[in-house]
C-alpha cells in the first residue's frame, strides 16, 4: 500500500521524550486534531444527560433509560450502514426511504402472504442489499456522484413504497416473532450472564490484539492503559444491567443494535477489507495505484449500507407494530446521517469508526428524548438538532484543517 493510501490508517504518533508535560500537549493537540473525537463524545453525552437530569428527575430513571435505548435501535443500525459509507468519503441520502421500503416489503410477505417471519426479514434484508448493489454500480460505472444517484433513490424508493403498501396504506404487525424484536427483555440472571459474557469476549479480543502487536514490534499502548480501560468498560456495563433490571431487564434490541456495532467495528479494523475501506476513503487514486479493487469496495459498502438500512426499518416496524407510508420519512435520514458525524466520523473520508454509530444515536436520542420529557415544541427539537450538527460539522472541518497543517490528512 502507498504512503498516502496507508497514512490514514496510522495512530497519531506522540512527540518522543517529551515527559508528563508533551503528553499533556499531545492528549490536547490529539483532542483538536479528531483523534480522540469517541472521548469528546462521551463527555459531551454525560453533560447532556447531567442538564436533562436537573431539569427532569426522570430523565436517568430505569423505565426512561430503557425506553431510550429502545428509541435509538433503529436510527443506531442505519447509522452503522451510514458510518460505512461516510468512510469511503461518500454519502447516501436513500437509506430513509430504503427503510421504509424494506420494512414494507417485509409487513406485506407476513401478513398479506403469509410468509414465516424469518424468510419474511430476510427477503425484506435481500431487497436492501440488492438496492444497494444497484445505486453502488450505477454511482462507480457511471461515475456519477453518490450524492446525486441516492438523492434520485431517496424519490424512487419512497415511491416504491406506496406500491409495495397499496391502497391500504398501513399494516400492523402482530407476528410475535417480528414485534418480539423490540419487546423481549432479559432480567435477572440472564441479563447477567449476557452482559458478562459480552465483557469477556471485548476483554479477551482487546488482550489478544494487544499481544499480537507486541509480538510483531508495533507501537502499542502500555499494559496499564489498556487494563484500565477495560475496567471501565466493565463498570460500565455492570451499572448499565444494575439500572436496566430495575426496569424490564436488557432489551433484546439493544442487543442486537451493539452486535452490528462490534461486528462491523471488528470487519472495519481488524480485516483488509476494513483497511481498504479505509484506504479509499483516505486516498481513491492511491488505493487504486496499491491494487485494491476501488470499485468493488464502493459496491460492497453501498450494498451493506442498504442492508442495515433494511434492518434500522425492521426494527422501527418491530417497535411501532405497523408500517405505513411514513415509515422511514420525516427526519429519519437527518438523524442516521447526523449521528455518526456528531459523534466524529469525518464527512471528508478517511476518518472514523463504527462505534460513532452508538455514541451519535445516544446524543440524537438523548437530546431528542429529553426535549420531550420538557415537553418542547417540535420546532424547538428541530433547532437544536440542527444547531448540534452544525457545530460537530464545524468541528470536523477545523479538525481536518489542523491535521493539514500538521501534515497528517
Amino acid at each position: 500500500m502507498t504512503a498516502g493510501a496507508a497514512s490514514v490508517e496510522q495512530p497519531p504518533a506522540g512527540d518522543p521524550g517529551d515527559g508528563e508535560e508533551g503528553g499533556r500537549d499531545s492528549l490536547l493537540r490529539r483532542l483538536i486534531q479528531g483523534d480522540l473525537g469517541e472521548l469528546r463524545v462521551i463527555v459531551v453525552l454525560a453533560v447532556i444527560w447531567a442538564i436533562f437530569q436537573f431539569q427532569e428527575d426522570r430523565f436517568l430513571s430505569a423505565t426512561n433509560l430503557t425506553n431510550l435505548l429502545l428509541q435509538i435501535t433503529a436510527i443506531g443500525l442505519v447509522s452503522v450502514g451510514v458510518v460505512m459509507v461516510l468512510l469511503l468519503g461518500e454519502i447516501d441520502l436513500s437509506v430513509g426511504a430504503v427503510s421504509g421500503l424494506c420494512a414494507s416489503v417485509m409487513a406485506v410477505l407476513s401478513v398479506r402472504h403469509g410468509w414465516s417471519p424469518y424468510l419474511a426479514i430476510a427477503g425484506a434484508i435481500a431487497v436492501g442489499a440488492a438496492i444497494g448493489t444497484f445505486q453502488g454500480s450505477v454511482f462507480t460505472q457511471f461515475g456519477i456522484p453518490s450524492f446525486v444517484v441516492t438523492l434520485a433513490g431517496l424519490l424512487g424508493w419512497q415511491g416504491a413504497q406506496l406500491e409495495v403498501l397499496g391502497t391500504t396504506g398501513t399494516i400492523n404487525l402482530t407476528d410475535p416473532t417480528i414485534t418480539g424484536l423490540t419487546s423481549t427483555f432479559y432480567d435477572g440472571p440472564v441479563g447477567w450472564a449476557v452482559a458478562i459474557a459480552g465483557f469477556a469476549v471485548y476483554a479477551a479480543v482487546s488482550l489478544a490484539g494487544w499481544r499480537r502487536k507486541v509480538a510483531a514490534g508495533l507501537r502499542v499502548q502500555p499494559l496499564g492503559a489498556l487494563l484500565a480501560r477495560l475496567v471501565l468498560a466493565g463498570a460500565a456495563i455492570v451499572a448499565a444491567v444494575a439500572v436496566l433490571n430495575q426496569d424490564r431487564g436488557v432489551p433484546l434490541a439493544a442487543l442486537i443494535l451493539v452486535g452490528f456495532v462490534i461486528l462491523f467495528q471488528f470487519v472495519t479494523t481488524k480485516t483488509s477489507f476494513g483497511r481498504h475501506i479505509f484506504a479509499v476513503g483516505g486516498n481513491s487514486e492511491a488505493a487504486r495505484r496499491a491494487g485494491i479493487g476501488v470499485k468493488r469496495i464502493r459496491i460492497v459498502v453501498f450494498a451493506i449500507a442498504s442492508s442495515m438500512a433494511a434492518i434500522g426499518g425492521i426494527m422501527a416496524a418491530s417497535r411501532l407494530l405497523a408500517v405505513n407510508q411514513s415509515s422511514g420519512s420525516g427526519d429519519f435520514l437527518l438523524l442516521a446521517i447526523a449521528g455518526p458525524v456528531i459523534a466524529g466520523t469525518s464527512l471528508f473520508g478517511g476518518r472514523g469508526s463504527v462505534w460513532t454509530a452508538l455514541l451519535g444515536a445516544l446524543v440524537i436520542g438523548s437530546i431528542s428524548n429529553g426535549m420531550d420529557l420538557l415537553a418542547l415544541e417540535s420546532s424547538v427539537k428541530f433547532m437544536v438538532t440542527g444547531a448540534v450538527l452544525l457545530i460537530a460539522v464545524i468541528i470536523d472541518a477545523l479538525a481536518r484543517r489542523r491535521r493539514q497543517a500538521s501534515g497528517r490528512v
